[in-house]
């Protein structure tokens, strides 16, 4: 009595000799320590490629990834916030982050990587949160948010200039509105 038929087998042979083959690539992932100073080098670095204008910076970005930034206006792909920038980089005068604190986590295959931060700027402290693709080739910025770090004592007075300057702006847009239609 056969149990198999002879393609099952074949398949499972293949299967099993695939996944025999995978295994010690798996196991030669760096560890956790190691794997964690790679992100955090790459993150200073790009970081660092800001603070000194080097086109590098948007090259780790990918082609598809998203920059927000602290404006709600400011979320762009790549190439969107490469043409903001480039008045800032064409005059050598761009901005410098440097991590004050970072947390770093990673998909078990380390193809993922998210992490959170909290930065010193010319704004104060700021927090940010990004996520980063192991290309096997180095790593690709796939999203990047920049908030500014408002203590909560002092949120209220925030909030109310906040909603003070959105209603000029709306007011403003109006006002737009109104000399377009006469």
């Amino acid at each position: 009595m056969r149990l198999f038929h002879p393609m099952f087998a074949a398949a499972v042979t293949t299967t099993v000799a695939t996944v025999a083959l995978a295994a010690p690539a798996r196991a030669q992932l760096p560890d956790a320590a190691a794997f964690t100073r790679q992100v955090n080098a790459f993150v200073d670095g790009w970081h660092d490629d800001a603070a000194h204008t080097r086109p590098a910076y948007f090259d780790k970005i990918a082609p598809n990834g998203v920059y927000i930034g602290t404006d709600r206006s400011e979320v762009w792909t790549r190439d969107q916030f490469r043409a903001w920038a480039k008045p800032y980089f064409d005059a050598k005068k761009a901005w410098s982050f440097t991590a004050q604190k970072r947390n770093v986590y990673f998909s078990s295959d380390r193809r993922y990587v998210w992490f959170d931060e909290q930065l010193s700027t010319r704004m104060g402290t700021c927090q940010a949160s990004g996520v980063l693709r192991n290309t096997g080739n180095g790593f690709l910025i796939e999203h990047y948010q920049l908030s500014l770090a408002v203590p909560n004592a002092l949120v209220d007075g925030f909030a109310k200039a906040i909603a003070e300057f959105e209603a000029k702006d709306k007011a403003k847009d109006k006002a737009k509105d109104k000399a377009a239609d006469k």
